[in-house]
């Protein structure tokens, strides 16, 4: 019976031993091992994410002609509306820097997409991150925008040699500055724990209490130039309802998500083609 009973307790004793040891390890240390061990892991993800598209790449070789020809033409009907738009926003972009330049304007800050994989989903109600396929090897940032063509996706939170992690917007750690489309005041987007069922969910706060909101006039939401890393413009979701915050002043309510933030398999990210440098006058 006496060992019976050690047998249970030595493993409570070599937990209890772990944790005394890993709290008196020096921080730098900690930092090390974590880093290492995400080195470590980091090839097999990168190693299931390139068999799974070559998985998809003989899939796709198994359809017949006509399906291929339809995909085809749909592809260039896609293309020449791409065509078209990009034509468009050079003409866009050639009468705002005329206008900056009459109004004596600074220039706005200028990104370049990093379109990279998603290999791998950490979901949880208290944290939501993805790690994507690229890293230090593409000049991946801390603190850069994810987005995808819906609108904002998260931020880099972590970058290794060849993988990135990012920080949902779902994430209750995430927060940014916003504003509503048409409205130029600030507001300030947070994520919220998820329940695991349904869309995506967010919370919105200090909103003015001339906002109205409802399902029938959903407000938008989306950047500013406030965001740091997000240029202004990019949509975050939809506001239908607000209500008088906790202090009265302000009103509060739940921004609804798109839900593909949940099924993304490829995300962009930006990066400054000019970092802001600080000032020699910064404190």
């Amino acid at each position: 019976m006496a060992k019976l009973r050690l047998e249970k307790i030595k493993p409570l004793v070599a937990l209890g031993v772990f944790l005394v040891a890993w709290w008196v390890i020096p921080a730098t240390v900690k930092s090390f091992l974590r880093i290492s061990f995400s080195e470590f892991q980091a090839p097999a993800w990168v190693a299931t994410s390139y068999l799974d598209d070559l998985e998809g790449f003989w899939a796709r070789r198994s359809h017949s002609k006509v399906e291929l020809i339809e995909a085809g033409r749909d592809v260039a009907r896609v293309k020449s509306l791409y065509q078209f738009n990009a034509q468009r926003n050079k003409t866009l972009e050639a009468e705002i820097e005329r206008l900056e330049a009459i109004l004596d304007l600074p220039s706005r800050r200028e990104f370049r997409y990093e379109v990279a994989r998603v290999i791998r989903r950490d979901l949880s109600a208290w944290w939501q991150h993805l790690i994507i396929r690229k890293g230090k090897d593409y000049d991946i940032p801390e603190g850069a925008a994810v987005v995808f063509s819906g609108g904002v996706v998260g931020r880099v939170i972590e970058v290794n040699a060849f993988t990135s992690r990012v920080e949902l917007m779902t994430s209750p750690n995430f927060r940014m500055a916003a504003q509503f489309e048409g409205d130029e005041r600030p507001v300030v987007y947070q994520g919220v724990p998820q329940s695991g069922f349904g869309d995506p969910l967010g919370s919105v706060r200090d909103a003015p209490q001339d906002v109205m909101a409802s399902q029938q006039a959903p407000l938008k939401l989306v950047s500013t130039r406030l965001g740091g890393s997000f240029p202004p413009g990019l949509v975050i979701g939809q506001v239908t309802w607000l209500e008088p915050g906790s202090t009265g002043i302000f009103q509060a309510g739940e921004v609804e998500l798109d839900p593909r933030l949940l099924s993304l398999h490829e995300v962009a990210v930006l990066i400054p083609l000019y970092p802001i440098e600080p000032s020699d006058d910064a404190p």
